[in-house]
């Protein structure tokens, strides 16, 4: 179960539009498991060998960039998602609200 929900979560990660990003609840809630964000955010972390999920672009509720210890170099993932018009200011996104990208998942 936990390998195919991972890769449902990496199929959700790789729809995230660059320059936007999404939550681990809302990628949760996408998948029909709303009380699942810390599977989200544990999927996330086994991500850093798959180059096309883009884990830099997925943070908490609030736009917080509570998976950057996860990334190589104290800021990658706040540089990655500066180099995508994203600004982070004490590890926050500025304008969460603008830059939210909401999931949505056909049920299959």
């Amino acid at each position: 179960m936990e390998a195919n929900f991972f890769e449902r979560v990496y199929q959700v990660a790789r729809q995230i539009p660059y320059g936007r990003v999404t939550s681990y609840g809302a990628i949760a809630k996408a998948l029909g498991s709303g009380r699942s964000a810390r599977m989200v955010g544990w999927a996330m972390n086994a991500s850093h060998n798959l180059d096309d999920v883009p884990a830099h672009r997925v943070v908490n509720q609030k736009g917080i960039l509570t998976g950057k210890h996860h990334f190589d170099g104290t800021n990658l993932m706040q540089q990655l998602l500066e180099s995508e018009g994203i600004k982070v200011v004490d590890n926050q996104i500025v304008d969460f609200e603008k830059h939210f990208w909401k999931p949505e998942v056909a049920n299959s």
